[in-house]
């Protein structure tokens, strides 16, 4: 008597279930599945054989999604059974496409049984899949829209629509789904900008706080134009002569945006954090400098991208000039008042502080 086993199922007659099976042997590591057999062991013949095959062959083709038809082999054996093959797939997490890449559309293989898989072991298997480049992920969440970002397109002088989507990596062709860059730039977008005005140095007494949602582009502008309602302006008149000061270089306060959105570690959850007082401004995102770069190489230019896809669109718009130049350029922008921003880099954060001009 055959049993079943981690890497052997058996099926009694054809059914959706098959392509469950199938999919957690392809992202497992791969196995066999005879239809015609019993739960026991007993060989229980088809009928239809040929129909039969036909509609396997065809379901697994249209019901799983990426393509696996390479790593599934099918023999008929006896003219009594169906054996279908299937080796490990290399573009793992393969999934139903009725129910998507969620849990419920995941499985993989658990002893002698296929399980969902977990939203954890989903996001492993994309990782070892994509080797480690997040923007290229396919998003957890794929009903996207961009009204936002077309606009931001449209206001730089430039046109957004599907036919881009594959070209500014925002769009997997290989996986037909939205890549995490897709989210990033999407009116869904889970990341948010968190501004909180303070009355004292310590930060420890709101005044007021405004928290930023939607494509990171909205985000950039409707961060900087909140920083720049908050950047008062200092007149002082010699003789005929009125000189006016701003609180903090305009420019400045733009590159510190920009800094934060493009290299922060979007693999993390969590807002990059703003915080206004008298006399500073701290802008604080998440993730530390990449391996082998130092604070002294960030300030004479050198640039090692976290996030390559986001910086070209925003390099393409125009928004950014150039790779590696937003802090030299701060700081350029504040040797004029004789005063240096700070940069505090911690292992998961990086801290750069704007002092304010008129009060230092």
């Amino acid at each position: 008597m055959r049993y079943e086993t981690e890497k052997l199922e058996f099926k009694q007659v054809a059914t959706n279930e098959i392509y469950k099976e199938v999919v957690a042997f392809a992202n497992t590591d791969g196995g066999v599945l005879i239809i015609g057999i019993d739960d026991d062991g007993n060989i229980e013949p088809l009928r239809n054989l040929d129909k039969t095959y036909t509609a396997i062959t065809n379901g697994i083709r249209d019901g799983i999604t990426p393509d696996v038809t390479m790593f599934v082999k099918y023999s008929l054996e006896n003219n009594e059974t169906i054996k279908i093959e299937v080796s490990e797939g290399s573009f793992k997490p393969y999934y139903l496409k009725s129910k998507g890449l969620k849990p419920s559309g995941v499985y993989v293989r658990q002893g002698n049984s296929s399980v969902p898989a977990s939203s954890e072991q989903i996001r492993q298997m994309i990782k070892d899949t994509e080797k480690d480049i997040f923007e290229e992920f396919p998003s957890s969440e794929q009903n996207l829209t961009f009204e936002e970002c077309t606009k931001s397109f449209e206001k730089h002088g430039k046109i957004l629509d599907e036919t881009k989507y594959n070209m500014l990596g925002m769009w997997s062709n290989q996986r037909q789904l939205f890549t995490n860059l897709g989210l990033l730039l999407s009116d869904q977008c889970k990341h948010t900008i968190k501004t909180a005005v303070f009355e004292d140095e310590a930060n420890t007494i709101f005044k007021a706080r405004k928290e930023f949602s939607g494509s990171l582009l909205k985000q950039v502008d409707d961060a900087f134009n909140y920083l720049l309602l908050l950047n008062n302006n200092r007149s002082v008149i010699s003789g005929l002569v009125r000189q006016d000061t701003w609180d903090y270089p305009e420019a400045a306060l733009r590159e510190a945006i920009l800094n934060a959105v493009i290299h922060r570690n979007y693999e993390f959850s969590g807002s990059i954090i703003i915080n206004v007082n008298k006399k500073r401004i701290e802008f604080i995102s998440i993730g530390g400098l990449l391996p082998g770069i130092t604070k002294e190489d960030i300030l004479i230019g050198v640039s090692q991208l976290r996030n390559k896809r986001l910086s070209e669109i925003f390099l393409r718009l125009n928004i950014i000039e150039a790779y590696g130049t937003g802090i030299r350029r701060i700081f350029e922008l504040y040797e004029k008042y004789n005063l240096t921003p700070d940069i505090s880099i911690g292992p998961n954060s990086f801290r750069l502080t704007l002092p304010n001009v008129n009060e230092n």
